[in-house]
């Protein structure tokens, strides 16, 4: 047998450039756990720390709203989308929309924090972004399962 093909052992190193598949697999395992993680560390802050002073009516919250001219309508609906992404972040199928209308939803955000608040916080809705990119390209198979879904359904 070759080296390039030889199976890998638990103390061997593979020859440059030669992918060994049980490394591979071990690499791959991480990604889609640390992935995971991503997807309940983002459903947790969406949930918790954004949505959830939206839906009581925090102070905070609807201070800004205000200030927005949004009132308490603006506030539960945003609230309520968020909590919404939140939720959808954790169901499979559900993944990459939930991710890309997180994303639209951040991208408001940034303009509105720009545009109404002198930029104040404005990076706060980028930097959330960029995970949320990363989760909707990489659990973007789910959304050939989900069209399928919908199409049974019409």
């Amino acid at each position: 047998m070759s080296e390039s093909t030889a199976p890998a052992t638990a103390g061997s190193s593979a020859p440059a450039g030669v992918v060994v598949a049980e490394s591979a697999t071990a690499r791959g395992r991480r990604a889609r756990i640390a992935l995971r993680g991503l997807q309940v560390l983002l459903a947790l802050v969406y949930g918790i720390a954004s949505a959830l002073p939206k839906l009581i009516g925090h102070p905070s919250a609807a201070e800004s709203f205000e200030q927005l001219g949004w009132g308490s309508a603006g506030m539960y609906t945003i609230g309520a989308l968020e909590l919404a992404g939140a939720v959808a972040l954790l169901i499979p199928v559900l993944q990459s929309v939930a991710a890309m209308a997180l994303g639209a939803l951040m991208v408001g955000g940034f303009v509105v924090r720009i545009a109404v608040f002198d930029g104040q916080y404005a990076a706060t809705p980028l930097i959330l972004i960029v995970p949320l990119a990363l989760i909707a390209w990489a659990r973007r198979g789910h959304n050939a399962e989900l069209l399928r879904l919908l199409r049974l359904r019409v």
